[in-house]
């Protein structure tokens, strides 16, 4: 059993305000993986704290882009060699299959290296030319750090979440107190050790991990300049609330119930190896997920079929077998909703094609859930309206592809969606009409490139790239006569 009984405060290892630690349990068979300390109002005001001072006094907003930049890739350097040690504690702490937290270590890499590409290429300080070539001064535009950030990410990938907010707020000059999950509180004790060797200064960074109520302590913060949420749609209504009341500067990346669009031409082998990973990745506890399958009606009845080929071929059970799919859920609540949901699709008439509300047969000591598909689902059900964050599919029948597109759209959210074609042109064409943040084709990969986030109710910013960087600066712009 690990046992971490200090919190990270500012570039050191401090005893808490409170010697309460917190029980970290498997999910796959309740055993004790640890204890580890969790944060209290008091240690948020010494972490904020640290970081006013380190972002006022310190070194590191006024250091050059280079050097954070090298600082950054320091940091990714030892996190890869840890790759094995990292994808086996996320895998432990929250149940997420080992193929999958294994998969994500390179793609961390990816997301920082889209990072510096955009740093090193970012207009930091810059002469504009003048639209009028008759002014008697020079306009300067300056892209400064915006000071002391709350980033606060959720349990269900947590390297990958704290890699979108950290590595921008740093290479932009801020400092940072990260609010981690509990759920999560040994695998961010790791990034914790791999930000402190990779040399950060005094007081630039903090992880906390903390409950929902600390987590409003922090972000209300009147030293707080920034902050930057993923999680639940509700708590991110509940954080734009308190940003506006303080005119704290804010970013959003909140729920998704996205929808893959297949067209009648589609390549149903290809689709269904994709929609493994795209609508069922990480036991479906993903916001990005495809979990809406929207199936022409020529075809539905040939798609319905394979769904259920492929979701009863995924094996289920512990997430640390090679040859396991699906995990179990994180905690027994998130469990209990799943199996909820579930319910309540059979309640509403949807037809159960393939799983249903009984925990597999074996794994009744940990949090599973059964994969299920539904079909004969109206858009209109909560199954289809209402993010599940779990191993459930829901089958919509289309006639045409302005209906498909109709359908797509007709939902709360707007974070991702996939088309499935043999026709590029198409596929671009129904892009171009989805209102949602992110479209990938025939099972693409999201761009780290591009900026990630959604429409409506999912988010307010962007992240990833050169506009997930300019979501931590401020624009100053200064006239000088010449």
């Amino acid at each position: 059993m690990i046992v971490r009984d200090k919190l990270y405060i500012g570039g050191t290892w401090m005893t808490p305000s409170s010697s309460k630690l917190l029980e970290i349990r498997s999910p796959h068979d309740q055993s004790v993986l640890g204890q580890v300390a969790q944060a209290a109002n008091a240690d948020v005001d010494a972490a904020v704290a640290a970081a006013r001072a380190a972002f006022d006094n310190g070194p590191w907003p006024h250091t050059m882009p280079e050097e954070r930049q090298e600082v950054i890739r320091r940091y990714d350097a030892l996190r890869a060699a840890r790759a094995d040690d990292i994808a086996a504690a996320i895998s432990a702490e929250n149940g997420s299959a080992g193929w999958f937290t294994k998969a994500g270590q390179p793609f961390l890499t990816r997301q920082v290296n889209a990072y510096l590409k955009a740093a090193e290429e970012f207009g930091w300080e810059e002469v504009v030319e003048p639209s009028d070539p008759t002014v008697a001064f020079d306009t300067i535009v300056r892209r400064e750090a915006i000071g002391v950030v709350a980033a606060v990410i959720p349990w269900n990938s947590p390297f990958s979440a704290a890699t979108a907010k950290l590595v921008p707020a740093l290479l932009a000059g801020n400092t940072v107190v990260l609010k981690v999950s509990p759920e999560n509180s040994l695998s961010m004790m790791l990034l914790a050790d791999l930000w402190h060797e990779a040399g950060l200064p005094d007081g630039v960074l903090s992880i906390l991990p903390a409950d929902r109520e600390t987590s409003e302590y922090l972000v209300s913060h009147p030293d707080v300049d920034k902050i930057s949420f993923t999680g639940s749609t509700r708590a991110g209504r509940r954080i734009a609330s308190i940003a506006g009341e303080h005119l704290k500067r804010v970013g959003l990346e909140l729920g998704g119930k996205s929808a893959a669009i297949i067209l009648a031409d589609a390549d149903l082998p290809a689709v269904m190896q994709g929609l493994r990973f795209g609508s069922l990745g990480n036991n479906g506890e993903a916001c990005i997920l495809q979990t809406r399958i929207l199936a022409p009606r020529s075809r539905y009845d040939e798609v319905v079929a394979a769904l259920k080929e492929m979701v009863e071929s995924l094996k289920v059970g512990d997430p640390s077998e090679p040859d396991t799919f699906v995990g179990p859920m994180i905690r027994p609540d998130q469990q209990q909703r799943v199996i909820d949901y579930i319910k309540l699709g059979i309640a509403e008439g949807a037809r159960l094609v393939t799983g249903g509300p009984e925990v597999p047969q074996g794994l009744e000591q940990g949090n599973y859930v059964t994969p299920t598909v539904f079909a004969d689902v109206k858009n209109s059900m909560r199954i289809a309206q209402e993010e599940i964050f779990g191993p459930v599919l829901a089958v919509i029948a289309y006639d045409d592809e302005d209906e498909a597109v109709r359908i797509a759209n007709d939902s709360d959210y707007g974070l991702s969606g996939g088309i499935w074609t043999t026709s590029p042109e198409r596929a671009l064409d129904i892009a171009r009409r989805l209102r949602t943040g992110t479209v990938t084709v025939n099972g693409s990969p999201i761009s780290f490139d591009g900026p990630f986030g959604g429409y409506k109710a999912s988010g307010l910013g962007r992240e990833y790239g050169k506009v997930g960087l300019t979501g931590y600066v401020e624009h100053k712009t200064v006239t000088r006569l010449r």
